[in-house]
């Protein structure tokens, strides 16, 4: 079941660093739908929790909308680098023929490597081909799927998701365990989407200056608003989930 090529919807596409695809096709151009496909995921491979980590990494979307000066029909279509090559099967499930998709807006640090990498002892479903290629539906879900069951966090209206900084000082050992320690958390504690930018403050040190950034490892909450960091102790989970819940105007 594919999209009517006159129909107006939104598309999104998640795929694994395995090659498999989920896919959603919302004619309502209305729900937030990365959720519900991490979940068909998990429910599809049996993972153990929902893959957000490969959000937005691994994702690519369409939208075919109608300009209001000219009331025509445009097309814009964006797939992250990682997914970039997979444009015929994109085409193919959206029935967008030979349409040439644009690289979405990233910085290298975005989808670091190094990051995604601790999760594949977590999910190695993931880094296996299946030959899955499925166009999600509700269906999918288990009916006791609720997403308000896995999180403790309270959720905000306004807010798209979180946006974190860590700034490090080079990749070694101890920005490693930092990482692991911070995404079980996260994806343990945290059913939102999420961005985990990594920075280092060597490569990049006009970043570490326009955040103010005076030592390493420093975690900072850049959204939802206020803006919050820790200095050091980046595996005090206490900490962290003050600043991830914490909405007192900082000190």
């Amino acid at each position: 079941m594919t999209a009517d090529k006159g129909q107006l919807f939104k598309g999104i596409a998640l795929f694994t660093p395995g090659g498999d695809l989920i896919y959603c096709i919302d004619p309502n151009k209305q729900n937030r739908w990365h959720l519900h496909l991490c979940a068909g995921l998990q429910e599809i491979l049996g993972l153990t929790e929902p893959p957000h980590f490969l959000v937005p990494c691994y994702t690519a979307t369409i939208d075919r909308w109608i300009d209001p000066r000219n009331k025509q029909v445009r097309i814009s279509a964006e797939a992250y680098p990682a997914v970039l090559r997979y444009q015929s099967l994109l085409n193919a499930v959206f029935e967008t023929g030979e349409l040439l998709w644009q690289t979405a807006p990233w910085h290298e640090d975005l989808c670091d490597p190094m990051v995604l990498g601790t999760y594949r002892d977590r999910f190695p479903q993931l880094w296996e081909e299946h030959d899955l290629v499925v166009r999600f539906e509700n269906s999918l879900l288990h009916p006791s799927f609720q997403p308000e069951l896995y999180s403790p966090l309270p959720k905000s209206p306004e807010a798209q998701g979180y946006v974190l900084r860590l700034f490090v000082s080079g990749h070694n050992s101890t920005t490693e365990r930092i990482l692991q320690t911070l995404h079980k958390l996260l994806e343990q504690s945290l059913y939102q989407p999420y961005t985990l930018k990594v920075i280092d403050v060597f490569k990049h040190p006009e970043q570490a200056e326009a955040d103010q950034i005076s030592a390493t490892p420093t975690l900072v909450k850049v959204w939802p608003r206020p803006i919050r960091r820790i200095v050091g102790e980046i595996e005090d989970i206490d900490r962290i989930m003050w600043l991830l819940v914490s909405k007192d105007t900082l000190r």
